[in-house]
């Protein structure tokens, strides 16, 4: 039987992670502030106050990503990430999936939609079980 236990861990394995993890969400979240009427156009136009919920994600976007990045607080930054990617997967890829009339941007919505359910799942997971302790 194998035991996984034996696996080694070391440190720049768990901070590269946690870095490739978070730097989506970084770059993101800093072009919501360089970008925000970009933003605000994703946004179906029956979504009010949009340039407020870009800034606002902006920021949960951030502070998520570098609560990971850093490990502190991760737990919550996972929890941060995973509430803007669930709106985000759904309001706007998931209505681009199905109403967009082109197949080839149907199939690129589709890949941003799973791809957003995906990083959802790997932000609970953070979520619930942290990152790599800190050595300190």
């Amino acid at each position: 039987m194998f035991d996984e236990s034996r696996l080694p861990l070391h440190p720049a394995i768990g901070v590269s992670g946690r870095l490739l993890f978070a730097l989506i969400f970084i770059m993101s979240g800093v072009t919501h502030f360089t970008d925000v009427d970009g933003y605000a156009r994703l946004m179906h136009e029956s979504i009010p106050f949009r340039t407020f919920w870009v800034l606002i994600s902006g920021i949960v976007e951030l502070a998520g990503a570098l609560m990971i990045v850093f490990n502190r607080s991760a737990r919550l930054g996972g929890w941060l990430i995973a509430i803007f990617l669930i709106p985000v997967t759904f309001t706007v890829h998931g209505w681009e999936m199905v109403t967009t009339e082109s197949a080839e941007m149907q199939a690129i919505q589709t890949s941003f939609f799973l791809k957003g359910l995906a990083m959802t799942g790997g932000a609970l997971l953070i979520s619930q079980f942290g990152v790599a302790p800190r050595s300190e």
